[in-house]
């Protein structure tokens, strides 16, 4: 079940939410163009606004809206599953991603398994441009001690499924930390009720449905693109 993210929202953004969810009562074919209408407002302030509230995109949320369920997309295999990714995925989330973490002065990054690999990783590339603290944890009992209101903490996982992650969400919230779970595979079902979520594909893998066994190809697609904004942003 998906949770709106009201702990993000300003009181601007609760007003449109409740325009919303009030409209969508009884037009449940509501239009980005139409909400924008109703809220006095661009459509992008409105695709800003449902990202903002936890959402991939605006029919995510007025599938929430609606207590509509938005499928994942299905694909015989992963060259096909890639090559959609390649093709649809939304370049503003890399500006929208580096523009965050920009705000704090300590980076804390968490995987298991593989998805540790892609941390490791993007900390290496990251610390040759950014001036803040990056760190790697493996656990949840060094997370408390490192973690304050200044600080980030990144979730890297295939499909955000694990438990723990639910204690990492808890630290973040009592140290007032931010919290961000980056999330490779289309799960609506563990949207967080603090912090938020990017969901970096609308499909589910096709090569096994063992966390430790699936690819992190677009894990390390998405590192390379924000080091290239980096990049262009530098020279």
């Amino acid at each position: 079940m998906l949770k709106i993210n009201m702990s993000n929202l300003n009181n601007l953004d609760v007003k449109i939410h409740n325009l919303l969810s009030k409209e969508c009562k009884s037009n449940p074919k509501l239009t980005i163009i139409e909400a924008a209408n109703l809220c006095h407002c661009s459509p992008s302030k409105i695709s800003k606004f449902v990202k903002k509230a936890g959402f991939q995109n605006y029919k995510q949320y007025v599938d929430y809206l609606c207590d509509r369920t938005s499928p994942a997309k299905v694909f015989s295999n992963e060259f096909e599953r890639i090559h959609h990714f390649l093709d649809t995925f939304d370049l503003s989330i890399i500006d929208e991603f580096i523009a965050k973490i920009s705000n704090y002065k300590k980076i804390v990054l968490v995987g298991y398994g593989p998805s540790k690999h892609c941390a490791l990783y993007f900390q290496f590339k990251l610390q040759l441009f950014c001036p803040q603290t990056i760190l790697v944890i493996e656990d949840e009992l060094s997370a408390p001690s490192l973690l304050d209101s200044d600080s980030i903490l990144i979730v890297f996982s295939a499909t955000g499924a694990y438990h723990s992650f639910r204690h990492f969400q808890t630290i973040a919230q009592e140290k007032q930390a931010a919290f961000l779970l980056l999330v490779e595979e289309y799960n609506p079902s563990i949207i967080p009720d603090y912090g938020e979520i990017i969901f970096l594909t609308d499909s589910y893998q096709t090569i096994s449905t063992i966390p430790y066994e699936k690819s992190r190809i677009v894990f390390f697609i998405f590192i390379e693109e924000v080091i290239s904004h980096f990049i262009k942003n530098k020279s």
